[in-house]
Order: structure tokens, then sequence, then C-alpha cells
């Protein structure tokens, strides 16, 4: 339970990070997964709400804010998606979205892009590095990302012998102009 929590708060946030601004949203995917008991688990998180002003010719002026709505997680069973809004894990009442809000973007070579983000959960924040990948065709814009974080650095669930802490996360966006 608590392996699933941690990874859904952070895609939302990786999701969240990938939005345009004056764009609308018209596809995205925020996945996670983690281990328990040594099998994978994966999950779902929505209501991704971004603004971003992403012009490959003008980094120095990139930036991406979004956010994630924490209640929107889904793992695919009721009971395990309950225990991850539980207080315990991300405690939905108190905290409703996952933060992300970029601090530098930087263009590697062709479509690749890094970012620095600080990223928040449970008024937990936390620098991360998310590298991703940029594309258009047409008035499309596409961002795709990964990224790695450990529950415990944001107050996840506590310690545990059967549960990974380190979580992955995959975001997916598409905006239209």
């Amino acid at each position: 339970m608590k392996k699933i929590l941690f990874p859904l708060l952070s895609f939302i946030l990786l999701g969240a990070a990938f939005a345009q601004a004056q764009n609308t949203v018209s596809h995205s995917a925020i996945s996670f997964k983690f281990k328990n008991l040594g099998v994978y688990a994966t999950g779902t998180i929505g209501g991704l709400q971004a603004t971003v002003h992403f012009n490959p010719a003008n980094m120095a002026q990139a930036t991406i804010d979004a956010s994630v709505d924490v209640a929107t997680i889904n793992t695919d069973n009721s009971l395990r998606d309950d225990h991850l809004k539980s207080d315990e894990f991300l405690d939905v009442a108190r905290y409703a979205k996952i933060l992300i809000k970029s601090v530098a973007i930087v263009h590697k070579s062709g479509d690749k892009y890094t970012g620095q983000f600080n990223l928040t959960i449970k008024n937990k924040t936390k620098l991360v590095q998310i590298p991703f990948t940029y594309s258009t065709k047409g008035d499309l814009q596409t961002f795709n990302g990964s990224l790695k974080i450990n529950r415990l650095d944001y107050g996840i669930g506590g310690s545990s012998l059967t549960l990974s802490d380190e979580i992955t996360i995959s975001i997916e966006a598409e905006l239209r102009d």
C-alpha cells in the first residue's frame, strides 16, 4: 500500500510539469511503479493542471509549473487506493495536490532536455532532475519524461522490509495551441 501511494503522487507532479501555458492539455498519462513483496505494482494519477512557457529557441525563459490531484490515484484496487489516500501515505485530506515547479531547463541534444524541478508532496519540497523529450507536429506539442524518487523523502509511509523506497514515475503530456 505504501509503495503505491508515493509513486502515484510522484506521477501526478511529473505530469503537471510537462503541460504548456496558454495551450490545452489534450492528453496526459502519469503512471508509477514500485516493488512490493518483490513484485511490481503500478498505478496512475490524473487531474493535471499546468502553466508552461516552453520555446526551444529561448530556453532561458522556459518555465513549467504544474499540479496533479492526489484524489485521482488509481491502482485498480479501491482498498489500496483508499489506503494511499490516508494520512499514513498521501494524506489527501490535508494535501490535495502534488506540485512541481521548474528551477532550470537545459537543452541536451536533438529532442532531449533535462529539467531541475522543485517537487512538493505533503508540504515537503525536494529538488529533482527530470530528463524529458519534446517534439511538435503541427499545433501538437508532446512532452515525455520519467524520474525516480524516494518515498521516504516526502514522508510517504514509513520504513518497510517489503515495500521499496524507490518509485519510478513516467509522464506523457500532449498540448495543443
